[in-house]
């Protein structure tokens, strides 16, 4: 099993920056892909980002791209998810997750464990 816990989500301004990590326990994170997941009230859950496991691969989904960094440290055995540049549409629960096969998918179905979410809330 994998304990992910998800912090660093909050309010924050149009054009500001926010950084939210992804710890894990239980498994060394090293191995596995890692992906960020968001929801919006109303709405299904959307990809954001994503990295294998040794971080050589990252992928990003189109409303993010040039904006968003996923990234990793492997010693902490935590995924960060740098936001700058936020827009009020960023605005949604952020979710991380792991999937066993270490290859980074876009989809939700292809990972394994999920945290319980931490709130983003972008103010125009």
């Amino acid at each position: 099993q994998v304990q992910l816990v998800e912090s660093g989500g909050g309010l924050v301004q149009a054009g500001g920056s926010l950084r939210l990590s992804c710890a894990a326990s239980g498994r060394t994170l090293s191995s596995y892909a890692v992906g960020w997941f968001r929801q919006a009230p109303g709405k299904g859950r959307e990809f954001v980002a994503a990295t294998s496991g040794s971080g050589g691969r990252t992928i990003y989904g189109d409303s993010v791209k040039g904006r968003f960094t996923i990234s990793r440290d492997n010693a902490k055995n935590t995924v960060y998810l740098q936001m700058n540049g936020l827009k009020p549409e960023d605005t949604a629960v952020y979710f991380c997750a792991v999937r066993e096969l270490n290859i980074a998918s876009t989809r939700e179905r292809s990972y394994d464990y999920w945290g319980q979410g931490t709130q983003v809330t972008v103010s125009s």
